[in-house]
């Protein structure tokens, strides 16, 4: 029971992405055609609000549930482990039409298709947790 918090965040993360429809495949498929503003604008506010809480973050004043400061490792920086893997996760994300945020919520609407994806982002997270100690990160 105390863990309803969550479960009632995900619901309520659930509900605005299918209000703001970034469920939908449409919506992306008009994104990386460069047809509409829509998924850009809420990628963007959704940098903007991260850039934000990152600050709070660092400086202190949002801590984690249990109170604890959150720390904030820094990650070494490069153009290209960040092209390299921008380019994999948008390849994915146009192959699959959904990136890894709502394919529960799709589910949920019934596009049991997903499930493919869910299970190729889970063995890709598998393959990653087996070769992440060789990786130069």
């Amino acid at each position: 029971m105390k863990n309803i918090k969550f479960l009632l965040l995900g619901v309520f993360f659930g509900v605005v992405l299918t209000k703001s429809e970034i469920i939908s495949w449409y919506r992306i498929y008009e994104m990386f055609k460069f047809q509409s503003f829509h998924m850009y604008g809420i990628i963007g506010s959704a940098v903007t609000i991260s850039m934000i809480l990152m600050y709070f973050f660092k400086n202190g004043t949002i801590k984690n549930y249990l109170g604890n400061q959150i720390n904030i490792k820094e990650k070494k920086k490069g153009f290209i482990r960040t092209l390299v893997g921008g380019t994999i996760f948008g390849l994915g994300w146009a192959l699959a039409g959904a990136c890894p945020a709502p394919i529960f919520v799709l589910i949920g609407h019934g596009i049991f298709p997903i499930i493919i994806v869910l299970l190729g982002a889970m063995l890709g997270t598998f393959i990653y947790g087996l070769l992440s100690k060789k990786l130069p990160n």
